[in-house]
């Protein structure tokens, strides 16, 4: 029910460097928990990403954005972040198709050459294809899990190489209410943001074993982490497609009585990318109104 369309990358802008101290001179920017660092967001230019770009930034992050093929909707976005932010917090936007791994390895070496570091992954290309699984064709089933839950592990082995070596990282991946509870019509997305879930718990076992092996996980550290964030009916384009009355009967069933804001999710997202949430690792955050409890 949630996300944004798959997204990907070409650097279309010079690199991007944040100085501590300018955290605070920065319109836009209010707080510095993830000042010096790089964050990576697929599905990073409309909905649900675009906040959660929003909302590192206002917290010092460098952001790099990825988008698939809407190259217009992607300048309008650099363009309204630079209007709030202003020439020392830019962001870049990166073209490419998380669902093929070339792909996603060279957007991650290009974040890496133009920032000189990648510190924050966040998996939030989605897209869905809805019909009951009568009617669902394999090209169906194919497309949505290729994009939504390989696009993640893609981006994830890319990204993992580079943080164990540096012994620090943080990798969110956005699911949905949807691969908890499931729902009618959308057999592929449920299976593919529930095998977020699993991936996101396998993921988080591996970066700490792999960093013990290696010597890096110390009391002192910020580690590497692995989390997901689930969020319920979010006010995004992708509930356009859904009936009002539907959408009516779908908003009464969620305890707080209204649809989620993309904000509401990229807040979370912000507060599991920062340092002082080394001790949350495994975890799914959901973000429903109360619609699962």
């Amino acid at each position: 029910m949630t996300g944004a369309n798959p997204q990907t990358f070409l650097g279309e802008e010079p690199a991007v460097t944040f100085a501590e101290d300018e955290a605070d001179l920065s319109p836009g920017v209010t707080g510095r928990k993830l000042a010096g660092r790089v964050a990576l967001v697929t599905g990073g230019t409309r909905g649900i990403g675009a906040s959660i770009c929003t909302s590192l930034a206002s917290q010092g992050a460098v952001v790099a954005a990825g988008y698939s093929g809407n190259a217009e909707r992607a300048r309008a976005f650099a363009a309204s972040f630079e209007r709030r932010f202003g020439a020392r917090v830019r962001l870049t936007v990166h073209r490419g198709n998380v669902a093929m791994p070339e792909d996603c390895q060279r957007v991650v070496q290009e974040v890496i050459g133009q920032h000189g570091r990648l510190d924050i992954l966040v998996n939030n290309a989605g897209i869905t294809i809805d019909k009951l699984t009568v009617n669902l064709t394999t090209g169906d089933w194919d497309k949505v899990l290729n994009v939504n839950l390989s696009g993640a592990f893609y981006m994830a082995q890319a990204a993992l190489g580079h943080m164990l070596e540096r012994g620090t990282g943080r990798i969110i991946n956005v699911s949905s209410i949807t691969g908890e509870i499931g729902n009618v019509g959308q057999a592929n997305y449920a299976a593919s943001k529930s095998g977020l879930l699993g991936l996101t718990k396998a993921l988080a076992r591996e970066a700490a074993f792999l960093l013990a092996r290696s010597g890096k996980l110390t009391p002192d550290t910020v580690g590497l982490t692995v989390n997901a964030v689930a969020p319920g009916l979010i006010g995004t384009e992708m509930l356009d497609t859904i009936p009002a009355k539907a959408l009516a009967r779908l908003t009464a069933q969620i305890p707080c009585g209204r649809l989620g804001r993309p904000e509401e999710v990229a807040r979370i997202v912000h507060i599991l990318a920062a340092d002082a949430s080394s001790y949350i690792t495994g975890q799914v955050w959901g973000v429903n109104g109360g619609m699962d409890m």
